[in-house]
């Protein structure tokens, strides 16, 4: 059954959009992912406008994300504080990521910069994936659960010389507010051009950057993705026309089954198995994505990305 999508102008069998939207669920759910990243590349293998899949994707990551901080909060995880100075930085850099992606869409350039971005950040993601996940690395480790270190309270860096310090008592920090301030703002920018919610790169530089404990940082970090990612969402389709409602609503419903089977399926499995299954797949994208970029196209004539 095929079904018009409006702002990506094509026409899409609708059994595979929700078993696209299902199959990413499916590995969130398994490997305790975002979607983000996986499911813009995934759109533009289907064919999909990459200014849509990014525009798209960003939504998506709003209605995921939601569930995520509400069991955060219960457990008590979630630094507001924290969370409000990132998200300040979220709106800037949303705001800056925009309008740098409706320059690159007038130049014609933006499908290039979406491909190559996430070429870089994939292959960085899976090859760190593997390298945790592959046995007998040069790293012993004494226990492969916990890749993410609780740290050190006390810990003095060039972070505490900073002016503009705050007090963050969730996170039993304080530090100057111009580092999230900058990680929020990194973040916004990733969420525009990407359609990422950035906590790959985030929750890791709260913990080994600003010093926050692990648990907190992962609570935190999906606070703010919520409010980034729907700024992100709500200025691409005023500014750019790049959100297509009926393809995210496809997608929510498969995404949200996915999930459910994927969270069954990783109960049966290693940790080591299930991350580098993962990578696996990671490099895979970041693979084929590389070779579209590279390879001549079958019509040296066509386009696209420029304004009609």
């Amino acid at each position: 059954m095929q079904i018009y999508l409006p702002i990506a102008e094509m026409s899409v069998n609708v059994f595979v959009l929700l078993a696209l939207g299902g199959g990413v669920g499916l590995l969130s759910g398994m490997f305790g992912v975002g979607g983000g990243f996986l499911i813009t590349p995934l759109l533009v293998f289907l064919g999909v406008p990459a200014p849509v899949a990014v525009g798209t994707g960003a939504n998506e990551i709003v209605a995921t994300s939601v569930s995520g901080v509400v069991t955060q909060l219960r457990r008590g995880n979630v630094d507001l504080r924290m969370g409000t100075v990132l998200t300040a930085g979220g709106f800037l850099g949303s705001g800056f990521g925009v309008w740098l992606f409706s320059i690159l869409k007038q130049v014609g350039q933006i499908d290039l910069v979406i491909g190559l971005c996430y070429v870089i950040f994939l292959t960085i993601i899976g090859g760190l994936m593997t390298w945790e996940s592959l046995p007998g690395t040069i790293r012993q480790r004494t226990t492969t659960t916990a890749p993410l270190p609780q740290t050190r309270a006390g810990r003095h860096t060039w972070i505490h010389g900073l002016p503009f310090k705050m007090r963050f008592h969730k996170s039993k920090l304080y530090i100057s507010a111009i580092v999230p301030l900058g990680l929020g703002f990194l973040v916004g920018i990733l969420a525009a051009l990407m359609g990422v919610g950035g906590g790959f790169i985030m929750v890791p530089a709260m913990i080994y950057i600003l010093g926050m404990p692990t648990t907190v940082a992962i609570g935190t970090s999906l606070f703010q993705i919520i409010f980034v990612t729907a700024n992100t969402t709500f200025l691409q389709a005023v500014v750019n026309n790049t959100v297509d409602v009926v393809l995210a609503l496809l997608l929510l419903v498969g995404g949200v089954i996915g999930a459910q089977v994927g969270t069954r399926i990783a109960m049966k499995m290693r940790n080591e198995q299930l991350r580098l299954l993962l990578a696996l797949f990671v490099l895979a994208m970041a693979a084929q994505l590389a070779f579209d970029l590279i390879r001549t196209p079958a019509d040296i004539f066509s386009f696209t990305g420029g304004e009609r």
